[in-house]
């Protein structure tokens, strides 16, 4: 029979396991320029992050706003 630490380590796993399933994986080539404000994307971060898309900037303020900033 499961116990309370038992089941605390099933939620835990749950939420841990959910929390990286939301992490974007990027693949593919990476834009030379945002796509949002069309700034060049520096060469190390098209490095770092495969297929990226967007600059530092409007990545962040994307992210904002999937947390339901409003104001930024």
């Amino acid at each position: 029979m499961a116990d309370v630490a038992d089941d605390a380590d099933i939620v835990i796993d749950q939420i841990r396991d959910h929390a990286l399933a939301q992490i974007p994986r990027y693949t593919g080539i990476s834009a030379t320029e945002c796509e949002e404000c069309d700034e060049d994307i520096p060469e190390g971060r098209r490095n770092a992050v495969k297929g990226v898309k967007l600059c530092v900037g409007c990545a962040e303020r994307e992210a904002l706003v999937k947390q339901g900033v409003r104001r930024l």
